[in-house]
């Protein structure tokens, strides 16, 4: 029986060999007498060159310090958390989630948005989907496959419709507005599958005839949606009170929700214009929905590096930008002058920005801005 001493050693010898004769030091591995068994060991890998060894020495460091930056991000993020109120807005299908860090207390997480707001979200979605649905399918619409799905989603309809009249909505014309695009989305899909097809034309004359409806359901959702968080941030402001001045704002987005982002602008209506990308943060994430320890790091690197960037550079907002991006520019200047391209460029700004981080320049773009400017 081998002893425990044995079990350390034999993984270890193996790891030598193979780290030894797979950097091609000296002979080949047949060369050796190492048996035919031991090439998944030892490969047969060239000896770098001492341009490689050299080069792979140097970025080494790069992957050195991220080990560094990161145990040091966990000591920055523990002081920040000790001095600063932080309140962090989170996108959800619920309508958002609000939570409130304060020093030395306990994580506060406000009471949701209510719930009507998400049914008329929900029946919103309802058209969506029939959209989604026979617009995926139009082109290949004889071959039925679109029919089982529609004929589930026509009995999802169905039974919301039966029971619209208990559903958590305030107002009798409201509720009538969802009675009206179940109703519609009934009617569409009886017509497709009774008569086995359907056309773009009347997929399009479905969705002109529920758009006033749907029209509807986004004023009042956003409607309930803002009044409740512009509340919850402002008691919370009010109970912070000379706290506030040193309280950091965060938000996520996708790019298709950044513009008119509604739980970032109503947070910019408490902090202010001053503490707009200084306190106050819209950062892009890969989803919709991220978690709070996602949006900390960020939040906390980003401030992290602001300490680089004025003990290195001698500016605070420095690191807020892409570092080399100052001199990408003077490059894409100069390739596009080789090239003969014209130079397409933002305007240079101050790394101290209070513009939104967002289109704000209606001279730039053309056309309506609002649901109801669409002809």
């Amino acid at each position: 029986m081998l002893k425990k001493t044995h079990y350390l050693i034999f993984p270890l010898a193996l790891a030598l060999i193979a780290g030894w004769v797979g950097r091609g030091l000296a002979e080949s591995a047949s060369q050796q007498g190492i048996p035919d068994y031991m090439s998944v060991f030892v490969g047969d890998e060239k000896q770098e060159t001492s341009k490689q060894v050299a080069t792979n020495n140097v970025l080494a460091l790069d992957i050195a310090m991220f080990g560094i930056y990161d145990e040091a991000l966990t000591t920055t993020q523990k002081n920040f958390m000790a001095q600063h109120p932080v309140i962090m807005a989170l996108f959800s299908n619920q309508g958002g989630r609000l939570l409130l860090y304060r020093p030395g207390k306990p994580t506060l997480e406000a009471p949701p948005v209510p719930v009507e707001y998400q049914v008329y979200k929900s029946v919103g979605h309802s058209a969506l989907a029939i959209f989604e649905l026979t617009g995926s399918h139009v082109a290949t619409v004889a071959d039925h496959s679109w029919m089982g799905p529609m004929a589930a989603f026509r009995a999802a309809n169905q039974t919301a419709l039966g029971t619209i009249d208990a559903a958590d909505i305030s107002s009798a014309d409201w509720r009538q507005n969802e009675v009206d695009v179940l109703k519609a989305n009934i009617a569409f899909m009886d017509q497709c599958l009774s008569k086995g097809t359907y056309t773009f034309a009347d997929i399009q004359k479905y969705a002109q005839t529920v758009k006033p409806w749907l029209q509807n359901n986004i004023h009042w959702g956003a409607t309930i949606q803002v009044e409740h968080w512009m509340k919850v941030v402002k008691d919370w402001k009010e109970m912070l009170g000379p706290d506030w001045d040193k309280t950091y704002g965060l938000s996520n987005t996708l790019y298709v929700a950044r513009q008119n982002n509604v739980l970032f602008s109503t947070l910019a209506q408490f902090f202010g214009k001053e503490a707009m990308n200084d306190r106050l943060f819209l950062f892009e994430t890969p989803q919709f929905v991220t978690t709070p320890d996602q949006m900390l790091n960020v939040l906390i690197r980003t401030v992290s590096d602001r300490a680089v960037g004025m003990a290195v550079f001698g500016n605070y907002y420095l690191m807020d930008y892409e570092l080399m991006g100052g001199d990408g520019r003077k490059a894409i200047e100069a390739t596009d002058k080789k090239y003969g391209i014209p130079v397409f460029l933002p305007p240079l700004v101050p790394f101290r920005s209070t513009e939104w981080p967002f289109r704000i320049d209606p001279s730039q773009g053309e056309g309506p801005a609002l649901i109801e400017q669409i002809k």
